[in-house]
């Protein structure tokens, strides 16, 4: 062997790539997968020689600097919407115009005088949004994230742990924005991570026997809605720190290995399920007793409004928490109102699905003014806010988006009566959906002979009997009249070709028989065909 030849050729980044995840997923689960190497980079590239540079035209990126939002221009974008919740919106336009703005004085401050900018000081406004469940709370900051163009990211609470957040830690979700943002490190320092259910890492102890083990998450991440910086791979994960390690090889060095929190904004919500109590008993302090005054309380929706600091660390946070969240935003309940409200004024109403879903089979779903009011009084009753609408008009409707797709109904009408009645008036659309209209499937067969004859040159025509007969079979079989022509004279063209050689005919009249037993019809044609040529010859 010659000993200039190499033992084996050199793998490609590929292969290696899908080495390296095989033998995660061998060890580690089959969830794991290792990054591809970037094209061009291989982790055997020798030292000293750089690996080909590919040319690529700069995308265009957003310039969180560019913001000029006014208070008044976010509300009027959140108004599209959400429906109602205006204090609400009117103190998280605010808040997020105030920490847009300081973050891009800053910038521009950092650029004439680092020292000045440095000794600035800069209080960030996360914010606590308080309010029971589907009253819009994740809708709001999804929008504002959108409207803005930064990164989003939301995590429940209730997936927190003192060791970890699913497997990793509460860092991950620091570093989901850099994913969230496409690499760009700079842009993810800008971006907005919303913690949903923190009402869940209060720690009530001895009061409500509640598990205390929140305290723990709360003190994680109070560094993080401050200022800390955070490694852009996770130091407890062999994956990410071997990618890194192949990115330090290929390119010579590492870059940015730091996200910056500092203006990062957090936001986090809860229903806060029995705050009400303690705000009711502190109210109520001085009140017992003769001659005391008699004060009459506010209602339980006006209580959060009284909502204190001291009341929340009661509640199970710790106080250092709670400071780091300064903004304190109020989402009241939804009356029956509200909601008939969004279904028709918002532009993310659940009745534009409905009628996307209903339109993807054919269907036209149309809603009356009385059903909306019915749906929203019953959605009040569920207690659960906006999701109430959809809990409710799957219970009316589920039945009817299983029977109508592929009948002959064409339009559906929610109306008061298949509200109250649902089962007879679905009954009568089981009637109307076996019922084909005569012009629709004579069309639909006109369609299929005209191209029948453009493909094979023979006319088909087909008489009112045929007609019928085709229009009772589609609706049986559940398919449209040019599916079942399509399926009953799949092959007619070669027998009505062999009968145009032996006659001449290229139009052919076809009824009800040729619908009932195609196969047999078509024999006898051209049996009869055969007949007539020895009777001429």
């Amino acid at each position: 062997m010659n000993d200039n030849e190499p033992d084996s050729p050199t793998p490609s980044p590929e292969e290696i790539s899908q080495k390296l995840t095989d033998f995660f997923r061998e060890n580690f689960g089959s969830a794991t997968a290792f990054p591809a190497f970037p094209a061009g980079m291989s982790p055997l590239q020798p030292e000293g020689e750089e690996p080909p540079v590919e040319a690529e035209e700069p995308e265009e990126k957003i310039d969180i600097f560019d913001f000029d939002y006014r208070p008044r221009d976010i509300k009027k974008h959140l108004d599209r919407f959400v429906i109602r919740q205006d204090e609400a919106k009117k103190a998280l336009s605010i808040a997020v115009c105030d920490h847009y703005n300081h973050a891009k004085y800053l910038r521009r401050l950092a650029e004439e005088s680092p020292e000045e900018a440095s000794a600035v000081e800069f209080a960030k406004q996360n914010v606590m949004v308080v309010g029971p469940t589907g009253v819009g709370k994740t809708y709001l900051v999804k929008h504002i994230a959108e409207l803005i163009g930064v990164p989003f990211v939301k995590a429940d609470a209730t997936k927190f742990s003192e060791t970890g957040y699913v497997g990793g830690d509460v860092d991950d979700l620091v570093r989901e924005l850099v994913t969230r943002a496409d690499g760009d490190v700079e842009l993810a320092e800008h971006g907005i991570i919303y913690i949903d259910e923190i009402d869940k890492l209060a720690g009530q102890g001895q009061s409500m026997g509640r598990d205390v083990s929140g305290r723990g998450v709360q003190t994680t991440l109070l560094k993080l809605m401050e200022e800390t910086e955070v490694p852009l791979r996770n130091p407890m994960d062999m994956q990410s720190q071997m990618q890194a390690m192949f990115d330090m090889k290929g390119g010579g060095k590492s870059g940015r290995g730091s996200i910056n929190t500092r203006h990062i904004l957090f936001i986090v919500s809860g229903a806060f399920s029995g705050l009400e109590k303690l705000v009711r008993t502190r109210m109520s302090k001085g009140m017992i007793g003769f001659g005391a005054d008699s004060v009459e309380l506010p209602m339980d929706s006006e209580l959060f409004r009284h909502v204190s600091t001291q009341d929340f660390i009661e509640f199970g946070f710790e106080a250092e928490f709670v400071g780091r969240l300064p903004i304190r935003v109020v989402c009241e309940h939804l009356t029956a109102d509200d909601l008939l409200e969004i279904m028709e004024k918002s532009e993310g109403s659940l009745l534009r699905q409905y009628e996307q879903e209903f339109a993807a089979y054919g269907i036209q779903a149309r809603f009356e003014r009385r059903a909306l009011e019915i749906i929203a009084e019953r959605a009040s009753g569920e207690m659960t806010g906006a999701r109430g609408l959809l809990t409710v008009c799957e219970r009316a409707l589920r039945d009817f988006k299983f029977e109508l797709p592929g009948t002959s109904v064409s339009e559906l009408v929610i109306d008061e009566e298949l509200l109250e009645n649902r089962e007879e008036v679905l009954e009568r659309y089981r009637v109307a959906g076996r019922e084909v209209s005569v012009e629709k499937v004579s069309a639909e067969m006109s369609l299929f002979a005209a191209e029948f004859q453009r493909q094979h040159g023979v006319l088909l025509k087909f008489d009112d009997s045929a007609v019928e007969a085709v229009g009772g079979r589609s609706v049986t079989a559940g398919i449209s009249p040019l599916q079942m022509c399509d399926s009953l004279f799949k092959d007619y063209q070669f027998g009505l070709k062999l009968i145009q050689k032996n006659t001449g005919r290229s139009e052919f009249e076809l009824g009800e028989a040729a619908v009932d037993d195609p196969d047999g019809f078509l024999s006898d044609m051209v049996v009869t065909s055969y007949r007539g040529d020895e009777e001429t010859s």
